[in-house]
């Protein structure tokens, strides 16, 4: 029985070496052309579907502006409940779809499977006649939608490389930015066109046809993003090697060797300050952003008819998207996380500043597009998630769905900031959102500070360590020392 258990540890040591020297084997070519080939395969397709979660979830504002509100008899605190309701189940059912996708090795079934769910409850929106129906059906939207968003943050985690996500989050979120542009532009045309078509109002047709290209992309999808390195079939060998070993040496060990529970992961990540740092930052971000959620509205201060309002909308965030790449690849390029969340933010705030100080259209709509610059912080928190939890990769899931949660109940209130009464230039929801942004800004300065404490003390224990190891002495084993980072790993701050 011992010379068998010698043989075991003997093969598992041999095989430790051969895959150690297999990982110098591949070289920079090798990897870029991997990841190259991950580029293709996942994020046009992923981009795609994010565009439709974003049009599902807002073209309630967008039908608002063509008779939604007259045609169910909505009160200002019914149309605010029915913005916020999707919130609610959207951030219910977050950490549960993520304990439920750590544990899937066809992630791809899942996550296009709520999809097409998602398009068929927001085709039925219209259908509803009354404040009751128009609740229910966006309440059940958002549960179903709270799978993918913090899902695909997992997602990508599970390969790229810390140092990759930043720029991989921030492609992916150009679907919530190009949401907002065009979005505006498909329900211009929509509404302007469909009116009465086969006796349906405009803006009931704007759910149905958005909602059925939902579903036929959904089913589409399915079959072309893959899954984890380790259960995707269109990659060989030899790729699947580098996929896996390469994130191996970045966070130090395999997320497949790791089995931790879902819900232990889910215990490991309530108790780590750091979870709650992000929390608290993204919840006061996402609340500070919230002008999203009226972004035609405000847009409609400046004086135009709906169809021009629609059009006028789309210009800030195609700036947006021009801004968050850049700022993105340098974060990337550098490994700062902090001054490229703060900056955009106070871009930010200055737009708020402008519009609520300014009644002249053009100063008012320049302070537009400085209001969705404001987003690049938001993907730079959405990178800094899984930056800072590498592993296990069950804490992983939850910490990200968790954090996710935290940052869209920032939504919740945020879109009570925002009162018909205020209207039309909304000076008082203006000077909250600055209050809010500013406040996530000091928690994102408490978040760095943190993290680099907690790097001074990493590099202090492998000084401690090495000088053990020349001494010969034994160093004292922590009881969380099966959680702490690899040796060499960094926070990025």
């Amino acid at each position: 029985m011992d010379k068998e258990k010698i043989a075991n540890n003997d093969l598992v040591e041999v095989t430790t070496i051969r895959s150690a020297t297999m990982a110098e084997t591949w070289g920079p070519d090798e990897e870029k052309a991997l990841v190259r080939k991950m580029d293709i395969r996942i994020f046009p397709v992923m981009i795609l579907l994010f565009i439709l979660n974003f049009i599902d979830r807002n073209n309630f504002a967008n039908a608002r502006l063509r008779g939604l509100e007259k045609d169910l008899n909505l009160t200002d605190v019914e149309y605010q409940t029915c913005i916020s309701i999707l919130l609610v189940g959207y951030v219910s059912m977050q950490i549960p779809s993520n304990m439920i996708l750590n544990k899937l090795t066809k992630p791809s079934w899942y996550l296009c499977g709520c999809v097409a769910t998602w398009g068929v409850i927001s085709a039925a929106t219209a259908a509803v006649h009354n404040a009751t129906g128009a609740i229910l059906c966006r309440f059940i939207l958002g549960c179903v939608e709270a799978s993918f968003f913090p899902g695909s943050i997992y997602f990508l985690s599970r390969w790229y490389t810390r140092k990759e996500m930043q720029l991989r989050v921030t492609i992916l979120n150009l679907g919530n930015l190009a949401a907002q542009a065009f979005g505006g532009l498909i329900a211009a045309g929509i509404l302007a066109n469909m009116e009465d078509k086969a006796g349906i109002r405009a803006w009931r047709w704007l759910f149905i046809i958005e909602g059925a290209l939902t579903v036929a992309l959904g089913i589409g999808a399915v079959f072309i993003l893959p899954d984890y390195p380790h259960t995707t079939s269109w990659i060989t060998e030899r790729e699947r090697f580098i996929a896996e070993r390469r994130l191996t040496l970045d966070i130090g060990e395999s997320d497949e060797t790791e089995d931790k529970s879902a819900f232990q992961g889910l215990k490991l990540a309530l108790v780590d300050p750091k979870v709650w740092l992000l929390g608290i930052t993204y919840h006061a971000t996402i609340m500070g952003l919230s002008f999203v959620f009226f972004f035609p509205t405000i847009t409609q201060a400046l004086g135009y008819g709906t169809t021009t309002t629609l059009l006028l909308t789309a210009p800030p965030w195609i700036w947006a998207c021009l801004v968050s790449l850049p700022n993105a690849w340098h974060a990337d390029r550098t490994g700062d996380r902090f001054f490229h969340y703060f900056g955009p933010a106070v871009l930010c705030i200055i737009g708020y500043i402008i519009s609520m100080t300014t009644k002249t259209t053009g100063p008012r709509y320049f302070s537009m597009f400085l209001m969705t610059t404001g987003f690049a912080s938001g993907f730079v928190m959405l990178a800094w998630i899984s930056n800072t939890i590498p592993r296990p990769a069950a804490k992983k899931a939850a910490a990200i769905a968790l954090v996710n949660a935290m940052g869209n109940i920032g939504s919740i209130p945020g879109s009570y900031i925002w009162p018909a009464k205020f209207g039309p230039l909304y000076v008082q929801s203006f000077g909250a959102e600055i209050g809010i942004l500013g406040l996530a800004c000091c928690s994102a300065f408490l978040l760095r500070t943190h993290l680099k404490r907690l790097n001074k003390k990493l590099e202090a224990e492998e000084a401690n360590m090495a000088t053990s190891a020349v001494t010969g002495e034994a160093s004292e084993k922590s009881p969380s020392d099966d959680l702490r980072p690899a040796k060499n790993f960094r926070y990025l701050y």
